[in-house]
């Protein structure tokens, strides 16, 4: 099959869908590869370099579209590459059935069938090709950087012999692929990092990443506020009039703000009003990530750049990702070379548009002559699915059965030490004396050991609280009552095996203490 990439012709737009890395995975499954000459050059990638990765370029998008079987793209189609397709192509792009039913349509009508990337279904299997999260990562970490260059001051603090410096406060709403993303750009950078988000379950993450979450005392912040797509659902009018008064609050005390708030086909919700910006001292930026939608800020204007009359800089830009276009490029490129491999399952260069796979249907918008949106729900749950509520149990409940747990134990300790007695008794009737010093002292090394590494939380355990030191522990006290032997070989061996334990346990202290400086600040 003929694979085929234009240069994207939207003014601005520097990503482009094929890149040489993913240009060689496709050529093992059996696809040759095109590419329109300069396509990839506002993303640092020559038309040389495509060549020396067995691409083949031409010179007009009129010349890539009519020998393409399958056409990849960036951006929806626009007005001249609907007039360039060619009826029963393939084109896979970012789409956005919901907002372009006309488009549906057309290209319907044309005989086309429309992969969007953009609906990929969020389920575990289908995350290498999920576009959007992935331009969402690229959005998230590039908006610390936008802000960054806009911010009059560090992101951490310091304290020079010119004075000090106070950290900047940065308050992240929405803890989603960008959210996440920009509170570990934040953290990183040495920010005082909040986030917010109506999903109570990520607060986890986001104190994981360094980041403190912002509570609402409010009954609905303790529900799921998650919808099975893995978006955040919409709140009540009671619950946002909450989180707005709960923004008021921080708005004096926040340097920079970035908004990430968007569920994909409806309008950007308003949640840092124009009074919350007044609010702010000035010099701090808002950085709003929904501005295609509307924006989150009641001042945002799209694609532009303001200073509010308190001096607070309000960026609203809309392709974040393409002002890192190598790295978007790459990410994208990798995304549609995972869904080529879904769609080439033989590796034999032929398509396989299996309507029956949840990922591929979930995609699909316009197939053989049908407009296929909206796709049924995938047959595996999704990634964010609500998990089922366990009724809580009463206080008097817990205790009982905390009580009967312990009871238990200590009737299973004891048993085992009555069979252990026993089992004792029996070896010290039949056994030699010198086998019984030592199996004793083997016994007590045993259980010495299983105290040790057994009282540790599982969470805890690491290279050096492991299983295989407290072996090691047994070999080394095992191989020391031994070493004094007269025989050469019983000495030999107790040597080796002390020195080969030493170098287990040596070895677990300095893996753990490498792992302890990866969680300590420089």
């Amino acid at each position: 099959m003929k694979f085929g990439v234009p240069k994207e012709s939207d003014v601005g737009e520097a990503r482009v869908a094929l890149t040489p890395n993913s240009a060689k995975f496709i050529k093992k499954l059996g696809h040759e590869c095109f590419i329109q000459s300069g396509a990839g050059v506002a993303a640092r990638f020559s038309d040389q370099d495509y060549v020396d990765a067995g691409v083949t370029v031409v010179k007009s998008a009129k010349e890539l579209w009519q020998g393409s079987d399958f056409v990849a793209k960036v951006r929806p189609l626009n007005e001249n590459d609907e007039a360039l397709a060619q009826s029963g192509q393939t084109v896979i792009s970012l789409f956005y059935p919901a907002q372009n039913e006309g488009q549906l349509e057309r290209t319907r009508a044309a005989g086309l069938n429309i992969i969007a990337m953009d609906m990929v279904p969020r389920i575990s299997r289908a995350q290498k090709m999920d576009a959007l999260s992935s331009m969402a990562n690229i959005a998230g970490y590039r908006a610390v950087i936008e802000a960054s260059n806009n911010f009059g001051r560090f992101f951490t603090g310091q304290i020079t012999a010119a004075g000090k410096v106070p950290p900047a406060k940065v308050l992240v709403i929405g803890a989603g692929v960008a959210g996440l993303a920009a509170i570990g750009a934040a953290t990183s950078l040495g920010a005082i990092t909040y986030a917010f988000d109506v999903r109570p379950e990520v607060a986890e993450q986001i104190e994981s990443m360094g980041a403190e979450f912002v509570f609402l005392d409010f009954e609905e912040a303790a529900q799921d506020g998650a919808t099975t797509g893995g978006y955040a659902a919409p709140s009540s009018p009671e619950f946002r009039a909450k989180q707005l008064e709960k923004f008021r609050e921080l708005a004096h005390e926040i340097d920079i703000v970035i908004t990430t708030a968007l569920i994909p086909g409806r309008d950007a919700p308003k949640l840092w009003t124009a009074d919350m910006v007044a609010a702010m001292k000035p010099g701090s930026v808002v950085i709003d990530l929904a501005a295609e939608r509307g924006g989150n800020c009641d001042l945002t204007v799209k694609d532009e750049k303001i200073e509010s009359e308190n001096g607070v800089t309000i960026i609203g830009y809309t392709d974040f990702p393409s002002r890192m276009a190598t790295q978007s490029s790459e990410l994208y490129s990798s995304n549609i070379r995972h869904m080529l491999t879904d769609l080439t399952p033989e590796k034999d260069g032929q398509i396989n548009h299996n309507m029956e796979d949840d990922v591929i249907r979930g995609a699909t918008v316009v197939y053989q002559g049908d407009i296929t949106f909206p796709p049924p729900p995938p047959k595996v749950r999704a990634i964010a699915a609500q998990k089922p509520k366990i009724p809580a149990k009463s206080a008097k409940e817990l205790r009982a059965e905390e009580a009967a747990s312990r009871k238990q134990a200590s009737r299973k300790k004891a048993m085992l030490l009555v069979f252990g007695g026993l089992l004792m008794a029996v070896i010290g009737m039949y056994a030699p004396a010198e086998f019984m010093q030592h199996f004793i002292v083997f016994v007590l090394s045993v259980f010495i050991g299983f105290q040790v590494i057994w009282g540790v939380a599982h969470s805890l355990h690491t290279p050096l609280m492991a299983v295989t030191n407290a072996v090691s522990g047994i070999i080394i006290l095992g191989a020391l009552l031994q070493i004094g032997e007269d025989v050469p070989i019983v000495r030999v061996l107790a040597i080796v095996s002390v020195a080969i334990a030493t170098i287990n346990i040596v070895g677990g202290f300095m893996v753990t203490r490498r792992m302890l400086q990866m969680f300590q600040k420089s």
